[in-house]
Formats: structure tokens, C-alpha cells, sequence
């Protein structure tokens, strides 16, 4: 997320050194991370990519539940041709019918990976176009701030260097406008981008067939 938040501090590069001889600067900060954080839109996505990880748990539940079933029919079928008391031709019928099973469930458990895996980048891309879209909002909305107060440096309090050290040391309370920003993202009936709708997932693993 830090690759996000730290967009506004690419400002700096473009800034003329006359500006500092004279004085003349305007800089305010922001909290990017907060802002993110705080943002009823943010909120709503997280919910929804909840649901979907919900939705696609319950669907993987109701396959794996197939799966064991099956896998239980297969052990059934391999105790019965332990018996002596069956007949060539009855065991002919049964090895025939646990035979198909197996076939079967290395369909499922080949079916059930691929519906994991498909979910899982399903949900990952949605999630990055969700995220890409909220900071672009949340980055319009500042830009809005910057030319209204026609700043010269806006720096990201929650930016982070390649190092691990805050970009931004030290600034004063005064000039950090996170809450103006996170105002006018929560105003009512502020008109905003659609929410990218969110797909499925799963991180669950399928049981392995037992060998007959």
C-alpha cells in the first residue's frame, strides 16, 4: 500500500530552488494511509471483498464436501474386494465401480485447485483496481486542496523510504490537512467512481485421494 500513499511526494522534484531563497513557500501535509483508512468508500470495498471471500469459502465447502464423500465411497469399495466371500465376477464389478470413482475424483480434486487458484487471482486484481481507484480519488481530492491554496509542497506524513525511514521527519500540526480531506471524501452525496465489484476467493487446498 506504501507504493500508494507516497504519490504526492514525487511534488517535490518539480519544485524551482528560487522558491526557497525567497521564502515564499506554501507546504501542507496529508496522511495518505489515514485518509485511505477513513474513507467511507474504503470501508464499503472491504466489506464487499468480505463477502466475496464468504460466498467463495462456502462454495469450496460444498466441494470438498463431494470430494470426501466420494473418497469415502472409494475406501468402501476397497474393503469389500478384501472379502473372500465375493465372487470373480461380483469383485470384477466392484474394482470396475471403485475404478470409475477414482477417475472421478481426480476430476474434482483437479477441479476444485483450478476454482481455487481462478478465485484467488480473481480477487486480487479486483482488489488492486479497487485500491488503485480509491488513492486516485483520494489523490484528486488533494490536488483540489493544493490549487485552492495554491501550496508548493505537499508531503505524505505516511510515506516511507526504500529504507524504512519516514520521507517527512518532522512538520507542524498546523499545516497538515488530512481531516479536510477526509471531510469532503465522506461528504454526502459527493459524486465518486463506482466500486470495482469484487469476485470470489479461497485459500483453501483439497484433500489428496487416498490410493486404492
Amino acid at each position: 500500500m506504501n507504493k500508494f500513499l507516497s504519490i504526492l511526494f514525487a511534488l517535490t522534484l518539480t519544485l524551482p530552488v528560487a522558491a526557497f531563497a525567497q521564502g515564499t513557500l506554501k507546504i501542507g501535509t496529508v496522511d495518505m494511509q489515514r485518509a485511505f483508512k477513513d474513507y467511507n468508500k474504503t470501508k464499503e470495498a472491504e466489506a464487499k471483498i468480505n463477502d466475496a471471500k464468504n460466498s467463495a469459502k462456502k462454495e469450496y465447502d460444498d466441494r470438498a464436501e463431494a470430494y470426501k464423500k466420494s473418497l469415502d465411497e472409494i475406501n468402501n469399495l476397497n474393503k469389500q474386494l478384501e472379502s473372500s466371500a465375493l465372487s470373480a465376477d461380483k469383485k470384477t464389478q466392484i474394482a470396475k465401480e471403485r475404478d470409475d470413482k477414482i477417475a472421478n475424483i481426480k476430476n474434482m480434486e483437479r477441479e476444485i485447485s483450478e476454482f481455487r487458484q481462478t478465485r484467488e487471482q480473481q480477487l486480487q486484481q479486483q482488489l488492486m483496481r479497487v485500491r488503485e481507484g480509491i488513492v486516485k480519488e483520494i489523490t484528486d481530492v488533494v490536488m483540489e486542496k493544493v490549487k485552492a491554496n495554491n501550496l508548493d509542497l505537499v508531503f505524505d506524513r505516511s510515506g516511507m523510504s526504500i529504507n524504512g525511514v519516514p520521507f517527512l521527519m518532522y512538520s507542524h500540526d498546523n499545516i497538515d490537512f488530512t481531516n479536510d480531506i477526509i471531510a469532503v471524501l465522506n461528504k454526502p452525496g459527493r459524486a465518486t467512481a463506482p466500486t470495482t465489484k469484487t469476485s470470489t476467493t479461497t485459500s483453501a487446498t483439497p484433500a489428496r485421494a487416498a490410493k486404492p
